[in-house]
């Protein structure tokens, strides 16, 4: 019985990481297409939204398996649940991706100038925090998940350096509010991509709380 857990609890594992790599393709690419102004890129992105639809699907269906066929003992009860909610928050990302590649498409007739570096960090930020949350959780490794945590700082005062300058460039540019106001929420995304990422660090923690095995000395 253990060793057919274990197996399901393996390609759960194996699924997470699959779904992690859509959405980490997904935020880059979305960036890359923003900063290139590729419409048919962006319109790529959305559309493959659909495979991230999948496997949150998916994985709910066999987290839902392992609770109700498999009986878990606390530690493993505790992997599942935080395996749940943390596919919500990986959806979530994969939304924001489409909603800035909306906005590139949007954006097609309002190119204006902008600091790309800030931009560029942030998304960066973004993705090292996905990599190393979903690490932690395969890994079972509580500061790893601390760690992106505390990298959310950083983000957020990304985010709002960038909100400054943009509301600078509205007021010396009114004639350029309009596609500002798309960075603004280009750059609100990009928050709340760093705020989703922290939510699965969270619950990495959550899993792992009470576990011997992470236990200080």
């Amino acid at each position: 019985m253990r060793s057919k857990f274990d197996e399901q609890l393996n390609v759960l594992h194996v699924d997470l990481l699959n779904m992690a790599y859509l959405i980490q393709n997904a935020i880059q690419n979305a960036m890359k297409y923003f900063f290139e102004a590729d419409i048919e890129g962006a319109k790529q992105i959305i559309k493959d939204d659909e495979n991230v639809n999948h496997y949150q699907k998916k994985i709910e269906n066999i987290c839902f398996n392992l609770l109700i066929q498999q009986q878990p003992v606390a530690r493993d009860l505790r992997t599942i649940t935080a395996a749940l909610k943390m596919v919500t928050d990986m959806e979530r990302i994969g939304d924001h991706a489409s909603d800035i590649s909306e906005l590139v498409i949007d954006m097609k007739d309002c190119p204006i100038l902008f600091n790309e570096g800030k931009f560029k960090e942030m998304y960066s930020d973004v993705v090292a925090m996905l990599i190393q949350s979903i690490n932690a959780y395969v890994n079972r490794n509580m500061d790893l998940a601390k760690e992106v945590i505390d990298m959310d700082d950083n983000v957020d005062q990304l985010f709002e350096s960038n909100k400054e300058d943009l509301i600078q460039l509205i007021h010396n540019n009114p004639e350029k509010g309009r596609a500002a106001v798309d960075l603004l929420m280009v750059n609100k995304y990009l928050e709340r991509i760093g705020d989703h990422v922290t939510n699965i660090a969270e619950w990495v923690i959550y899993s792992l709380d009470n576990d011997p095995e992470n236990k200080e000395e």
